[in-house]
C-alpha cells in the first residue's frame, strides 16, 4: 500500500469504537440508498413485457438511478437486460434473506428462487448480445451452448465481439466502459423528471467505426423511448421490428455520442456530459476495536479479533477472506459484497483500525494480492480493484477476467482466489447443480497471469476450496462431505485435469464420465466433516511450524497441519490437529508478515453446519514459544508407522506398545449421502490393528511402532498417548491413507540396527464405555451434531432438526405419514439417516451422514439417553 493512500486513510481517520449489538438492533438495509451499483443474479423469466423462459442475468450489475429507477447490465452479453420502477430487488439470494437474521434462510440450490425486478418494468432484453455489427439484428445467443442448453451462463462473448471492461464510480454514479466489436465505449446511466415522472437516461459515448453498429435495447411495452445526439453528425436512429427495439449506429470517423432516453414521458434530451470526475470519499470514518488474547499455555493460541459492527452505515460485517499487503495491512472481504482495509493487527491487543475500501461486488468469497493491487473473486469473475485518486477509497472495478462462465445455479459459489508464483489465479468454484448442467461447475480452474484463458485443473468436485504454495505453485483443494464424496478428501491438482467423484443430481446415478482421482488422504467425517482452504506458513514466525501446510476445518473449526509423504511415486499426506473449538466459523486464513501469525475469518448462515457460535469472526493464531508437541511426519511403512516429534520423548512411553492405538476402515462411494465406516469385510465398523512393538529413535525424538501385516487402507489412524522426560503429555491423533509402504530402514531413520518385532500381540482395543448421558452430551459435541442440531431455544436455528423436546413427539415424515420419535426410531436415524427424512428438512445442504460403523451399540444409547434429558 502506498504512503500516499496510508496518510489519507489516517487523515480523514474518525475513531469509533466497536461494540455488540444487542438483539433489538437491526442492519440497515442489504441494498444501500446511497451506493451506486451492486450485483446480483437477476431473474427475468416471467418479465412482462419480454418473457422468456431462461432470460436469467447471471453475472448482472444492477444500478441504482435514483427517483426509485433501477437497470441491470449484464457483464457478458453486454446489454441492458431490465430498466424499471420500484424498490430494487426482490430478496431472494442468500446474501439479502440471511443478512438480517442468518437463521431466517436455508441454502436452496438450484435456479427455483433468484432475485427479480421488484417494480414496474419499463424495458427488458432477451439473452442476445446488446451490441451486434451490421444491418440486422440476431435476436440468438452466439455462445457455446451448456450441457443444458436453457443454462444462460455461457460465459462472455468472443473477446472480438465485446468484453466489459470496468466500472468507474464518479460523482454522480458509476460509468460503465467496455468495448463493442473493438469499438470503446463508456456509458453513464442517470434519471431526469419529464411530465412530473421518471425517465431514465443512457449516455454513451463510442469510439469510431467503420461498420454499421446496432445496439438492441429490448421490448418495452407501455414505456416510451427517445434518442437524442448532436446535430451535424452521423445520426444515430430508434428502429423497431417484431416489438424489438434497437439503436442503429452509421459508420463514424470521429467519436459519437448520443442518449436514449425510456420513461413514461421520454422524449429526446439535451445530451450531458459522462462524469469524470472521481466521487470523493464515501465512507471517511475509521471504526477501532481491540483484540482479546488468549490466556491458554499451549504453543499454539487463538487470540480474537473484534469486527466493526458498529460502524456509522449499520453495515453488516460477515468476513470471507483475508489477504495482507507487505506492510502487514490486511485486506477482508465479506459476503455481502464489501471490502475492507484493516490495520494494526501486529500489536498484540490493538488498537485495530477498519477502513472500508470497496463495495458493490456479489458474494466475494476470496481475494488475493498481486503486486500490492487487490484482486476478488465474486460471481462476475475477478475483480481488481483500484483507487485511483489515492483517497483510501476504490473508485475503478477492473473485470480482470470473466472468461470462464458462471451459471445461475445458486450453489456454485465462488469459493477461492489464490495467487500462483507466475502470476496466474487458481479459483475454486461449487459445483452442486439442481437445475441446469454445466461445464464448470465443480471445477478448479488456472486463470492465466493477463487474464485472457484459463485451463481446467480438476472437475466432479461438490463445493471444492483450494490452496497454492506461493513457491512451488503446488496446488491442492479439499471437497465437502456429501453425495458421492464419502468423507472429506485433500487432493493435489494438476493438469491434465482429474475427475474426482461428483455428479449432480440431474445426471444418472453413479454414472461416471472418467476414473475417480483419488485424494491425498481421506479425513473422517467425525475429524473434519466440511473441509475448506489450505495455506502454506511461508514467512511466518510458528516455531516448528514455518513453512507447513495448514488446512482449514469448517464443521468443527480447526486448523490442521498436513504433512505430505512424497517417499513412494505417489505423494500422500497425513492431518494432524493444531487447535480446534475456536468461536470463529473459519474459512481462509493468511499470514501476516508484520508479526508472522496466522490470521483467518470466516462466517456462517444455515445451510453451512459449523459448531462455532459466532456469526461471523477474524482470529489470530500465534506461537507462545512453548513446547510443540505436534508431529513433523507420520510415515506407514512396510513394518508400521513412523512418527517424528520436535521435542524430546520419555523413553518408558515411547517404547511401550500400549502407548499407541491404531485402526482402519474405508468408505463406499455412492449416490447417497456420506457413507458408513466398513471393516475390511465389508461389515460396518472399523479394524482394530494391535501394534507389536515401539522403538525409541537414537536421538530422542521419533518412535516407530510395529505393526504386523501392515497393507493399505483408504483410511487409517494412530493415536499416541505419550509424554516428554519432564512429564509435559503428548498426545493426539493422525488421519491418513496408506497407498504405498515404504521400506523401513531401521537406521537411516536413526533407530539403529534394529530387528522390528512383528509378532503377534494381545489386543490392545478399548472396552466400550458404559452408557450414560454424560457420554451422549460429550459425543453430541466430539461427533459434531451440535453444527446441525439444537438442544436448546437457539437465537441461531441450525440446518436439522432441534433435539429439545423431540423424545416421544410425532414427527411428520417427507416422504408421507408420521411417526413417534421413540428409541427405535432414533437408532435408526442415527444408522440410516435417509430412513425417514422429517418433513421440511428433504432439502437441506448438509445432510446427515450415516453413523453405521462409526458408532457402536453403547454410543448410541448414550446420544438417546442424552436426547430424552432435552425436555
Amino acid at each position: 500500500m502506498s504512503p500516499r493512500i496510508v496518510a489519507i486513510i489516517a487523515a480523514c481517520s474518525l475513531l469509533v469504537p466497536a461494540v455488540r449489538l444487542s438483539a433489538a438492533d437491526r442492519w440497515a438495509p442489504w441494498i444501500e440508498p446511497d451506493f451506486p451499483f451492486f450485483s446480483s443474479s437477476v431473474d427475468l423469466r416471467e418479465t412482462a413485457p419480454n418473457s422468456i423462459p431462461w432470460n436469467i442475468t447471471p453475472r448482472g450489475i444492477v444500478l441504482n438511478l435514483g427517483h426509485d429507477c433501477w437497470a441491470t447490465f449484464d457483464t457478458e452479453l453486454l446489454r441492458v437486460s431490465a430498466i424499471w420502477i420500484g424498490k430494487g430487488m426482490t430478496p431472494e439470494a442468500l446474501g439479502p434473506l440471511s443478512y438480517q437474521e442468518a437463521g431466517n434462510f436455508k441454502t436452496l440450490g438450484g435456479q427455483g428462487k433468484l432475485p427479480k425486478p421488484d417494480g414496474t418494468i419499463l424495458l427488458s432484453s432477451g439473452v442476445y448480445p446488446g451490441w451486434q455489427i451490421g444491418e440486422r439484428v440476431s435476436l440468438e445467443d452466439p455462445r457455446e451452448p451448456q450441457p443444458s442448453k436453457e443454462e444462460p451462463g455461457r460465459g462472455p462473448l468472443p473477446a472480438e465481439a465485446g468484453r466489459f471492461k470496468a466500472l468507474r464510480l464518479v460523482r454522480n454514479g458509476v460509468v460503465l466502459e467496455y468495448t463493442a466489436h473493438g469499438v470503446p465505449v463508456r456509458e453513464w446511466m442517470t434519471t431526469s423528471e419529464a411530465q412530473g415522472k421518471p425517465v431514465v437516461e443512457r449516455h454513451f459515448e463510442i469510439g469510431p467505426s467503420d461498420k454499421p453498429m446496432q445496439h438492441v435495447l429490448g421490448a418495452t411495452g407501455s414505456a416510451s423511448l427517445a434518442i437524442g445526439f448532436p446535430p451535424g453528425k452521423p445520426a444515430p436512429k430508434l428502429v423497431e421490428k417484431d416489438a424489438v427495439w434497437s439503436v442503429q449506429v452509421p459508420p463514424h470517423a470521429e467519436p459519437m455520442q448520443f442518449c436514449i432516453t425510456t420513461g413514461a414521458g421520454a422524449a429526446g434530451l439535451g445530451l450531458k456530459p459522462i462524469p469524470k470526475d472521481a466521487p470523493g470519499v464515501r465512507w471517511p470514518q475509521e471504526i477501532t476495536t481491540n483484540a482479546t488474547l488468549s490466556t491458554a499455555r499451549d504453543a499454539y493460541v487463538v487470540d480474537d479479533i473484534a469486527l466493526p459492527f458498529a460502524n456509522p452505515w449499520r453495515r453488516n460485517v460477515r468476513l470471507c477472506d483475508i489477504a495482507f499487503f507487505k506492510d502487514g495491512t490486511a485486506v477482508v472481504s465479506t459476503f455481502d459484497g464489501d471490502v475492507w482495509l484493516v490495520r494494526g493487527l501486529a500489536e498484540k491487543s490493538g488498537p485495530v483500525r477498519w477502513k472500508r475500501f470497496a463495495s458493490g461486488l456479489h458474494e466475494p468469497m476470496s481475494l488475493a494480492i498481486r503486486d500490492e493491487q487487490i484482486y476478488v473473486l465474486d460471481r462476475n469473475g475477478i475483480w481488481r480493484l483500484r483507487d485511483t485518486d489515492g483517497n483510501g477509497e476504490a473508485d475503478v472495478h477492473e473485470l480482470f477476467s470473466n472468461v470462464f462462465p458462471q451459471s445461475a445455479e445458486t450453489r456454485e459459489f465462488p469459493n477461492s482466489l489464490k495467487l500462483a508464483p507466475d502470476g496466474s489465479f487458481v479459483i475454486a468454484k461449487g459445483g452442486q447443480q439442481d437445475s441446469t448442467i454445466s461445464k464448470l461447475n465443480g471445477s478448479v480452474l488456472r486463470v492465466a497471469a493477463d487474464g485472457q484463458s484459463y485451463s481446467v485443473l480438476g472437475y466432479g468436485l461438490r463445493q471444492p476450496y483450494a490452496g497454492v504454495n506461493p513457491r512451488t505453485g503446488l496446488v491442492t483443494a479439499g471437497d465437502q462431505e456429501g453425495n458421492y464424496t464419502p468423507s472429506t478428501p485433500l487432493y493435489i491438482l494438476q493438469e491434465p485435469a482429474e475427475f474426482h467423484g461428483f455428479l449432480s443430481a440431474l445426471l444418472p446415478k453413479e454414472k461416471y464420465p472418467a476414473p475417480i482421482a483419488d485424494p491425498l488422504t481421506w479425513i473422517p467425517h467425525q475429524v473434519n466433516a466440511s473441509a475448506i482452504s489450505q495455506t502454506w506458513l511461508y514467512g511466518a514466525k510458528m516455531g516448528p511450524l514455518n513453512d507447513a501446510l495448514i488446512h482449514v476445518g469448517f464443521n468443527r473449526p480447526e486448523l490442521f497441519r498436513v504433512m505430505l509423504n512424497n517417499r513412494g511415486s505417489r505423494p500422500q499426506a497425513a492431518v494432524v490437529s493444531i487447535v480446534r473449538d475456536f468461536d470463529v466459523p473459519a474459512l481462509n486464513a493468511a499470514v501476516n508478515p508484520a508479526d508472522g501469525s496466522l490470521y483467518f475469518a470466516g462466517f456462517q448462515v444455515v445451510g453451512w453446519g459449523t459448531t462455532s457460535k459466532a456469526l461471523s469472526g477474524l482470529a489470530r493464531m500465534r506461537y507462545t514459544g512453548a513446547p510443540v508437541t505436534l508431529p513433523r511426519e507420520v510415515v506407514p511403512m512396510d513394518k508400521g508407522v513412523l512418527l517424528r516429534f520436535d521435542v524430546p520423548l520419555d523413553p518408558r512411553t515411547a517404547a511401550d506398545r500400549a502407548s499407541y492405538t491404531m485402526e482402519s476402515w474405508h468408505y463406499r462411494r455412492t449416490w447417497q449421502y456420506g457413507s458408513p465406516h466398513l471393516k475390511a469385510d465389508d461389515k460396518p465398523g472399523q479394524d482394530w490393528l494391535t501394534p507389536s512393538s515401539a522403538y525409541l529413535s537414537q536421538d530422542g525424538r521419533s518412535v516407530f511402532v510395529g505393526l504386523p501385516d501392515m497393507k493399505p487402507v483408504q483410511q487409517m489412524r494412530i493415536g499416541w498417548g505419550l509424554a516428554t522426560p519432564d512429564g509435559l503429555k503428548i498426545e493426539g491423533n493422525a488421519y491418513f491413507t496408506p497407498y504405498e509402504l515404504a521400506k523401513f530402514d531401521p537406521a537411516a531413520e536413526g533407530f539403529g540396527k534394529i530387528d522390528v518385532d512383528l509378532s503377534p500381540k494381545p489386543s490392545l482395543a478399548p472396552t466400550s464405555a458404559p452408557a450414560s448421558v454424560e457420554e451422549g452430551k460429550r459425543l453430541y459435541a466430539l461427533m459434531g451434531c451440535m453444527a446441525c442440531h439444537a438442544t436448546d431455544d437457539a437465537v441461531q436455528p441450525k440446518i436439522g432438526p432441534t433435539w429439545k423436546g423431540l423424545y416421544g413427539k410425532k414427527r411428520d415424515i417427507f416422504k408421507g405419514g408420521s411417526v413417534d420419535a421413540t428409541d427405535d426410531y432414533l437408532r435408526e436415524s442415527i444408522l440410516t439417516p435417509a430412513a425417514k427424512i422429517v418433513k421440511g428438512y428433504e432439502k437441506i445442504e448438509a445432510g446427515m451422514p450415516v453413523y453405521s460403523g462409526v458408532l457402536n451399540d453403547a454410543q448410541i444409547e448414550s446420544l438417546i439417553l442424552f436426547i430424552k434429558t432435552l425436555k
